[in-house]
């Protein structure tokens, strides 16, 4: 998997009925694009939040930012 600042993170839910969990990417550690990532997840607040070392699983997936 690869990925750039600015690309969104999406995870599936594990069981039936269980939400999406979605993020941003604001910083990526790996080389070439590679994990670790560093994420700010939608559902947590703004203000004050901690962004999250994340290495994504088989229930991830990477969908790239639209460039301007």
């Amino acid at each position: 998997m690869k990925a750039a600042i600015g690309d969104k993170v999406v995870i599936r839910g594990h069981a039936v009925g269980q939400r999406q969990r979605h993020g941003t990417i604001v910083d990526v550690r790996g080389a070439d694009g590679e994990p670790p990532y560093v994420v700010h997840w939608d559902d947590e607040p703004s203000e004050g939040a901690q962004d999250h070392l994340f290495f994504p699983g088989a229930d991830a997936d990477v969908e790239r930012a639209e460039s301007s």
